[in-house]
């Protein structure tokens, strides 16, 4: 009796099906692994009252303290995060985002060439630090229906930085707040 090739290739394919399948059921009945009760493990700790300070919440610095004291090449760093969708350099194109030359005091969603979203094109104002500050953060929640998919930036202190080197980016740059 002669086998074709499909009949072959079903019996290799259930054959090994049945391998894998018995090595497991094999392996489960030799080796047979409990859960700890309690998952890593304990860590004496002199009461220091360092427990004290760790439950604490520490007051972070609002946006708007921090920008006198942030550092723009900080904010070049933090925004590599955002080159892939905006270019910052005077007449460039626009990416996937709009280019952000001279975007502090610019009016939102005012650059010429680009189509944004409805959302962004119904706002009125223009973007001051405190407006950039509060997109940054969560872009979606700023403007519910944006086209932007960044989630946002947490850190204050990675934001601040980051505004203040947009705000370099600019023909006259906006000076700082008080």
């Amino acid at each position: 009796m002669q086998f074709s090739r499909m009949e072959k290739l079903g019996f290799g394919v259930l054959m090994t099906a049945w391998v894998v399948w018995g090595s497991n059921k094999i392996g489960n009945v030799l080796v047979h692994a409990d859960e700890p009760e309690t998952m890593g493990y304990q860590v004496a700790v002199a009461d220091s009252g360092a427990a004290e300070q760790a439950a604490a919440p520490v007051e972070e610095k609002s946006v708007m303290e921090l920008l006198a004291s942030a550092d723009p090449k900080r904010g070049e760093k933090v925004f590599k995060r955002c080159s892939a969708c905006h270019s910052t350099e005077a007449g460039a194109k626009h990416k996937i985002g709009p280019n952000l030359w001279n975007v502090v005091g610019r009016g939102k969603a005012k650059a010429e060439g680009y189509n944004f979203s409805n959302a962004l094109a119904g706002m009125d104002g223009t973007w001051g630090f405190a407006e950039l500050d509060k997109f940054i953060e969560n872009p979606k929640g700023y403007a519910p229906g944006n086209k932007m998919t960044f989630r946002g930036i947490a850190k204050n202190a990675d934001r601040a930085a980051l505004i203040v080197y947009m705000a370099t980016l600019a023909d006259t740059p906006v000076p700082l707040p008080e």
